[in-house]
């Protein structure tokens, strides 16, 4: 997939919209998750986004930390170039939840049984994370509790 460049401005107060042509050239090629990177003001961020259609328009999210990042307003205009997701998960591994479960073959398999989404709620939450150490203690309570049968996300993160 090349670079596929477009200027928008925001739809909602969380999302743009991508062109009807773009989005079917993505569609059309299997590429619903995408990396975005939207630039601003000489300025430019880069994430992980999924293609949505929702009333017939496909959407992005790009929500309210992004844009202040950028100080993007609802009425500016701003570039936006669409990448192919070449990640496994749709988003980044965390090297500490990777080494994590690369350390224990039972989780990982667990772990590679999940939903894509769940995979992908996961890695998020440890994203969020800024401490290494405390990524580390993080995926070490997931993988615990993943062992344990639990699945529900709420309970997941949580120490028994």
């Amino acid at each position: 997939m090349k670079e596929l460049i477009f200027e928008t401005s925001l739809n909602t107060s969380h999302s743009i919209i991508v062109p009807d042509n773009i989005a079917q050239l993505l569609i059309n090629d299997g590429h619903k998750r995408v990396v975005i990177q939207i630039t601003y003001n000489n300025k430019s961020i880069k994430f992980h986004a999924a293609l949505q259609k929702f009333h017939g328009l496909y959407h992005i999210t790009f929500n309210k930390q992004n844009q202040k990042k950028l100080g993007v307003f609802p009425s500016d205009y701003f570039e936006v170039t669409l990448l192919e997701d070449t990640s496994k998960y749709g988003v980044e591994m965390p090297e500490e939840f990777d080494a994590v479960l690369q350390s224990d073959p039972e989780a990982f398999d667990i772990f590679e049984s999940l939903t894509d989404g769940k995979k992908r709620s996961l890695i998020y939450f440890i994203l969020k994370i800024k401490n290494s150490q405390k990524r580390i203690d993080k995926s070490l309570i997931i993988v615990d509790n993943l062992k344990r049968g639990i699945r529900d996300n709420k309970e997941l993160i949580k120490k028994i």
